[in-house]
């Protein structure tokens, strides 16, 4: 298996040659637009890792990564529009720097593109990538669904906070994952240990990313230090204290998190203080901890050589202890 960036770069190669000009150019210039904005590549570096792991060649997995990148940016589009956020990645978001109707129209083109990619696989393995990727991406708007629903709700608990970042995040992850596998021909089980190791992944990546919005270096971060708090998203941090805090600072903070005041240094501050003497701070690491943990222990059961898992278990744990 090589270095992360090895499957960084040869994936960034990849989608250059994706990217070239198309008509109509008012279609397919956002899509362009969209998926050279960059970020971590963490997904479709994993389908490649993945298809490695199991003795196949990251070559061969390269549409099966560009298809989960592919999705993941879709998601982000129309996530985008339903948020109506500015700014992603630094840069302006497609409905923002074009429309509104060419962000719906490119994200479901790039939805579509994303399934035509499986197309260059054998009949079996289009049909193993098809059936994982539908369950997938349906799960994905699940999540979504339910962290729409989590804004007007006062009584999310810890539980339903979990399954939305599972579906909302974690799945992706994984089936990024299983989607290496699958094209190295790797046997059932394995496809659903790597799946496992990697949701459970996924789920630690997301508690780390909540965690990061409220005590990363904004230096580092790549966006808003406080964006959870300054929005009242009922994060695991959040809903930690509300369990833990002291009764006037629970209501303190239930206020706070009711409020769209343009004191965001205040907010954000009070908030942040709150999580740490409540002991919320301390709980999402220890959970963060936790699911890395069980991403680990599943290796256990992997069919492969040892030093092979040992790859997996140092690139998890950089992962967890990332600053961005």
């Amino acid at each position: 298996m090589q270095q992360v960036s090895f499957y960084q770069e040869a994936f960034t190669s990849y989608l250059g040659d994706f990217t070239k000009k198309r008509q109509p150019e008012s279609l397919y210039n956002p899509i362009n637009y969209i998926l050279k904005l960059g970020g971590k590549r963490l997904r479709p570096v994993l389908t490649l890792m993945a298809a490695e792991i199991f003795n196949g060649s990251y070559k061969t997995a390269l549409n099966a990564a560009l298809s989960i990148e592919m999705f993941h940016n879709f998601s982000l589009v129309h996530d985008d529009i339903m948020d109506d956020a500015p700014l992603r990645r630094g840069k302006e978001t497609v409905h923002e720097k074009w429309d509104l109707n060419t962000g719906i129209l490119s994200g479901d083109a790039m939805l579509i593109l994303a399934y035509q990619l499986f197309e260059t696989y054998d009949a079996n393995t289009f049909q193993s990538l098809a059936k994982l990727f539908s369950k997938t991406a349906l799960e994905v708007c699940e999540g979504q669904q339910f962290d729409v629903d989590f804004e007007t709700r006062d009584d999310v608990s810890i539980p339903e906070y979990l399954k939305m970042i599972e579906y909302k995040t974690a799945v992706l992850v994984g089936a990024a994952m299983k989607m290496g596998a699958i094209v190295a021909n790797a046997s059932e089980e394995d496809q659903d240990i790597i799946y496992q190791f990697g949701r459970n992944l996924g789920i630690a990546f997301q508690l780390q990313d909540d965690y990061l919005d409220v005590f990363g270096d904004p230096k580092t971060f790549g966006k808003q230090v406080g964006g959870d708090i300054i929005e009242n998203k009922k994060t695991f941090l959040y809903l930690k204290a509300v369990e833990f805090a002291k009764p006037e600072k629970k209501t303190e903070l239930i206020h706070l998190f009711s409020l769209n005041t343009t004191e965001h240094a205040e907010k954000i501050n009070t908030a942040r203080q709150i999580f740490i003497s409540s002991g919320s701070a301390e709980a999402t690491q220890k959970e963060i901890e936790n699911y890395t943990n069980k991403a680990f222990l599943v290796l256990e059961k992997l069919h492969v050589p040892n030093e092979k898992k040992l790859e997996l278990i140092t690139f998890g744990k950089e992962l967890m202890s990332r600053k961005v």
